[in-house]
């Protein structure tokens, strides 16, 4: 996959500094890793690269909402996001990225490129189960809520007569009585 260039940072013509960057975040930016569980997307990128002698410190800070389709009821919510992630940048031999924090660069490196980070801090702040907040609050009025509150099993049966029960029952029932 071909990096995004507005995503690749040059940071050999920085100073010893912190620099500020800002990325608005929208669904193309996810149909470019051919991810479809998003309707949409509006997330805004803080991030701060601190450039060292020998290192480089990212703190990417992420913020805003996806729409996605709840698991209950597919239908779709916006979903509010926030998350961050520190990568330290260090220099070396060869790239090595084994370490979810530290990435490792060849000398000579100039650039990096962070759409990977990104991609991967969005995707990690949107919760496992997703459910709309119309159904924790009891708001929401979907024909498949109905259909599952119709099909759910009802409360048991509080006077189970005689007649109820299957008469293969009281053959067993027998035995258990007979010694």
């Amino acid at each position: 996959m071909k990096p995004l260039k507005e995503y690749t940072i040059p940071f050999v013509g920085l100073k010893l500094a912190k620099h500020h960057f800002e990325y608005e975040i929208e669904q193309a930016f996810f149909d470019y890793f051919e991810y479809q569980e998003f309707n949409d997307v509006k997330v805004m990128v803080n991030l701060q690269l601190e450039k060292k002698s020998t290192l480089l410190e990212l703190h990417f800070k992420v913020s805003g909402f996806v729409n996605v389709n709840c698991d209950l009821t597919n239908e779709p919510y916006n979903q509010s996001i926030e998350n961050e992630f520190d990568l330290v940048v260090k220099f070396g031999d060869e790239y090595n990225d084994d370490d979810v924090n530290i990435l490792i660069v060849p000398h000579g490196t100039y650039e990096i490129n962070v759409q990977q980070y990104i991609y991967e801090t969005i995707i990690l702040a949107v919760p496992i189960k997703r459910v709309h907040p119309g159904v924790k609050d009891g708001t929401l009025d979907s024909d498949i809520l109905k259909k599952l509150e119709e099909l759910s099993p009802k409360g048991k049966k509080e006077n189970n007569t005689e007649d109820d029960i299957d008469p293969r029952w009281n053959t067993l029932k027998k035995l258990l009585t007979d010694k």
